[in-house]
């Protein structure tokens, strides 16, 4: 990665400063049991995040990756430029929480206010494209409270079925507002403000985003910088995107 490290805190900045724009970011990866698909996630945020330091003076950036209840090699796979945590909370919702709260802390001392600093979050069995976390940026520069982005799966990973289903349902370029913990960004005011992510097992990101409309906060759908996600069918929580490809993309197809 490009810029400079804020001692003690892994964090990677770029010293120029402009304070008009977003000035912080933190990149959340809650994992589970992912050493196979970790890597390429891994790879794929690095990217984004140098790309978005090049393009932005000023901006400092921390990642964290919250192994969870972790019984497989995931936590040799992280390098040096992040920041690792472990728990034993078993409760996607509790691992991104307690992820947000240990990249914040570690912004803390770069001195950019909760109003400029954006949380982006991805999932350990996803590719996020290289201009992901700009594009976030650059949403939440023109007003974006909350960045709904989307996700797609490899098309080939699926059946002939179930990748003609896809394609009938998602058109190229426009944006369904689905929420995904995979492509889901908040800045951080507005994230304080609903309380954070929800302990729960599952759907913590649909819940935040609720949160955050009731209060009558700006949610911005987008179909850009899409991250592709796992086609599996059986995933790490019981209703998460696995039991969309499962079920309700399966009955499409049937």
């Amino acid at each position: 990665m490009t810029g400079a490290g804020v001692a003690g805190t892994g964090v990677t900045e770029n010293r120029a400063t402009t304070p008009e724009r977003i000035g912080a970011a933190a990149v959340v990866i809650p994992v589970h049991d992912e050493e196979e698909l970790l890597p390429q996630c891994l790879a794929s945020v690095e990217q984004a995040v140098a790309a978005a330091v090049r393009e932005r003076p000023g901006l400092a950036v921390v990642t964290v990756v919250v192994l969870d209840a972790c019984t497989d090699g995931s936590a040799a796979v992280p390098g040096p430029e992040v920041t690792v945590m472990e728990v034993d909370a078993r409760t996607v919702g509790v691992a991104r929480h307690l992820g947000v709260d240990r990249a914040l802390a570690e912004l803390r001392g770069v001195g950019v206010g909760a109003d400029r600093t954006w949380i982006a979050c991805t999932d350990a069995d996803s590719v996020v494209p290289p201009d992901w976390l700009t594009h976030h940026l650059d949403l939440a520069d023109a007003g974006a409270h909350v960045v709904v982005g989307a996700v797609r799966p490899p098309l080939d990973d699926l059946s002939p079925d179930r990748a003609a289903a896809w394609r009938q349902r998602f058109v190229p370029g426009l944006a369904t507002g689905h929420v995904h913990g995979a492509n889901l960004g908040v800045r951080s005011d507005v994230y304080a403000a609903v309380g954070g992510y929800a302990p729960v097992e599952e759907h913590e990101d649909v819940g935040l985003v609720e949160r955050v409309r009731a209060l009558g906060h700006r949610v911005v759908p987008t179909a850009d910088a899409w991250v592709l996600t796992s086609a599996r069918l059986h995933g790490r929580t019981p209703g998460g995107y696995a039991r969309y490809l499962r079920e309700d993309l399966g009955r499409v197809a049937g």
